[in-house]
């Protein structure tokens, strides 16, 4: 389906990526001839190149391929790519710019990636080219395992960078670098630049010293499969380690480095790292596109007349009927839809009848919990949610959330996610009060990346973690978290995903104080609340968009399929035009499609 453009372009001003609500719109027809000509820019086409031999040796070998999350990075932000899986497909792709994801390291692999630059292109790697380092001039290669990336400028990332996979390379002949490593800590020594450029014939590399799609995958899911308890915080706000095995045992993040603390002494996880990592991965690609006088337009995270989104989820532990009434009234007081995540016995039937005609969506909490006679396993897995099924008379069941966020191993959970029918996981969140925020570097909702054994494939399964729960609960965290939350997921446009259970709204004012305190502000920045359900449609319909080119007059040409609401596409421009918007810290132009 092709979809119509309206014949209107929104310009909004956004600066340091928070969207204000004023704007001006403007008819196309009547656009001056300066906005036409930043228009008119023809497509960037990018490739992405993973090697298909390349990749199936490192799996042989039991190595994980981390790199190929660069897919996943793309597809979230909108920006239209193709794949190519052999190294001779670049004689025929006629890219403007490739992204050397997988490749061997060896002669003629080096020759064809220089030949390709020299020809004209822009090469990219994120932590790669090895086969090229001699012809780039390198004369030291520094790894650098865990550290912090500087940058000259804090428009896209206001902090010192977390990375977790780095080689710095030394070298005079580059023509430009950007940024700086360091290992360990921010302030200690510099161990070698992030960014570094080299001229090619008419073409250019660039190198990124960071794997940024192992890093941001790193993050969101951890190094390892979780198999033990994680380690606490040296201050005991969060005593992880309790012989149950949970997601927040596998973090990659530093207590002392990682953590702030708000007016009121509550410490949390400040910044969403692999949301930042993500932004100057896109903000670099595009800015590539426009040096070479391309743009490379890309689709907004939500639909038109939605800034941002926030959730709020419940799991029904205790299952007092009394507690989900409390809970109903305070919803429909604050007119706000919500995610119940339901384990056994469950409510009776009518709670949930009333649950889904106050437009709330019903959803699984499986349980794994040992103490609770919980069992970790496919079979558990199954017979729970075809108990919610039969209970609530809901099917399908689209969401689950753990209880007490139980998790181990790898991606076993999300396989059985995609093996019943389950299209969205909400387990990946704090279990105490130390560990609330981005403690696994996101607020993004993104599909994750399985183990080699999988061949590092993506599960079909979206996941939207959450950042606390329960808050002014005597054992968590207070509302003085609410704020620099909401600024931070505004920032990188992600969803705020706030948890609740109904025993606390029934039995505790200050939990239904925090409740009415998180809506109100941020219905003030606003977000708009969504159901789990709700943002698993529109990602995975936004997802089908296909961005196939420009027309003549500027006009961003789309393929759908079976998306309803109106879709923003922006276009990034090669100069500044007043009261143009600042997306990835670019000036755009918003086109609207209906």
């Amino acid at each position: 389906m092709q979809k119509k453009f309206r014949g209107e372009v929104k310009i909004f001003l956004n600066r340091s990526t928070q969207f204000l609500m004023a704007f001006s719109a403007v008819c196309y027809n009547d656009c001056t001839y300066q906005q036409k000509k930043v228009l008119a820019l023809k497509m960037a086409s990018v490739v992405v190149l993973i090697d298909s031999e390349s990749k199936k040796k490192r799996h042989k070998y039991g190595l994980n391929v981390f790199e190929l999350y660069i897919e996943e990075i793309l597809a979230h932000a909108g920006i239209p790519f193709r794949t190519i899986t052999e190294i001779s497909g670049l004689d025929t792709c006629d890219a403007d710019i490739v992204i050397a994801s997988v490749t061997a390291e060896d002669e003629e692999t080096a020759g064809r990636l220089w030949s390709y630059a020299d020809s004209g292109g822009v090469l990219i790697s994120y932590g790669g080219l090895q086969a090229l380092a001699e012809r780039l001039g390198v004369h030291k290669r520094t790894p650098a395992e865990t550290g912090y990336a500087l940058l000259p400028e804090y428009e896209l990332a206001p902090v010192p960078l977390r990375y977790l996979r780095a080689e710095a390379w030394h070298t005079e002949q580059c023509a430009a670098a950007y940024g700086s490593l360091h290992r360990i800590s921010p302030d200690a020594v510099e161990v070698g630049a992030l960014l570094q450029q080299w001229q090619a014939g008419s073409g250019a590399i660039h190198r990124w010293a960071v794997d940024i799609p192992t890093t941001v995958a790193q993050l969101q899911l951890g190094t390892k499969p979780v198999l033990a308890d994680g380690i606490p915080a040296p201050d005991g706000t969060a005593a992880i380690n309790e012989n149950i095995l949970k997601a927040d045992d596998g973090i990659e993040l530093d207590w002392q480095l990682d953590r702030k603390h708000t007016d009121t002494g509550m410490p949390y996880f400040a910044y969403p790292y692999a949301d930042y990592w993500r932004q100057l991965l896109v903000s670099h690609l595009i800015r590539c596109a426009l040096d070479r006088g391309l743009t490379l337009p890309f689709v907004g995270q939500w639909p038109e007349g939605t800034e941002q989104v926030a959730l709020i989820s419940f799991d029904s532990d205790f299952n007092i009927d009394e507690t989900a009434k409390t809970t109903l009234d305070v919803l429909q007081k604050l007119n706000v839809p919500s995610t119940w995540c339901m384990i056994e016995p469950g409510y009776s039937p009518a709670i949930y009848t009333r649950v889904l005609e106050e437009g709330h969506e019903l959803a699984l909490h499986y349980n794994a919990l040992e103490k609770e006679d919980g069992v970790w396993g496919a079979d558990a897995f199954k017979q729970q949610l075809e108990w919610v099924r039969a209970a609530t008379g809901v099917n399908p069941i689209v969401s689950n959330k753990n209880h007490y966020t139980r998790y181990e191993g790898w991606g076993e959970l999300f396989k059985w996610c995609e093996d019943n029918g389950i299209a969205v996981d909400q387990t990946r969140g704090p279990t105490k009060r130390g560990n609330v925020g981005f403690l696994f570097g996101t607020c993004q909702p993104y599909f994750p990346i399985s183990w080699f054994d999988e061949q590092n494939r993506l599960y079909d399964v979206l996941e939207i973690g959450f950042v606390t729960q329960d808050m002014n609960h005597p054992a968590l965290s207070d509302t003085s978290i609410v704020e620099p939350l909401l600024e931070q997921i505004a920032k990188v446009g992600g969803v705020a995903h706030f948890l609740f259970h109904q025993i606390h709204i029934h039995e505790k004012e200050p939990v239904r104080r925090a409740i009415g305190e998180l809506v109100e502000k941020a219905r003030e920045r606003g977000y708009s609340f969504w159901t789990s359900q709700q943002v698993n449609d529109w990602q995975r319909k936004r997802r089908k968009v296909r961005i196939t080119g420009l027309n003549n007059s500027g006009e961003v040409q789309l393929e759908c399929s079976s998306v309803k609401q109106p879709v923003i596409v922006w276009v990034p421009a090669s100069e500044k035009q007043a009261d143009m918007s600042y997306l990835y810290g670019i000036p755009c132009v918003q086109q609207v499609f209906i």
